[in-house]
Parts: C-alpha cells; structure tokens; sequence
C-alpha cells in the first residue's frame, strides 16, 4: 500500500511533466523549467516514500519472525 509520500510525490511529479510539456508547446521556457524542478522534486518525494514503506515493511517482518520465535 502506497503511503501518502509517495502518492504525493508522484501528483508532484505528474503536475511538473504537464507543465513542462505545456511550457515546451507554448515556448515559455520559465515554465518548462518551473515543470522540470516539480517533477524532480516529485520524483525525490515519491522515492523517499518507497524507501520509507520497505523499510516500515522490513520491520514488520522482523517483528514477525520475532513473535513466532518467542511463541
């Protein structure tokens, strides 16, 4: 399940891609940079997010095989 940095960061990154396509259409090059800086910081967001839900994955696991360990 995704978690809300991830769902974020991937809003994020899909508002920077529309913009960056739109600033590309309409030749203004502010917003295709303004779009590429969303999208990567959308990116770096939605990445935080995997990494941060694996590892909270990982723990649950851990405490699994612990409880089944101890009885």
């Amino acid at each position: 399940m995704w978690n809300k940095d991830e769902i974020k960061g991937k809003g994020k990154k899909i508002k920077g891609q529309v913009k960056d396509k739109v600033g590309e259409i309409i030749g203004d090059p502010e917003l295709e940079a303004e779009g590429e800086a969303d999208r990567v910081e959308g990116q770096a967001q939605e990445s935080f997010g995997r990494a941060r839900r694996k590892a909270e994955e990982l723990i649950e696991r851990v405490e699994d095989e612990v409880k089944k360990e101890n009885g």
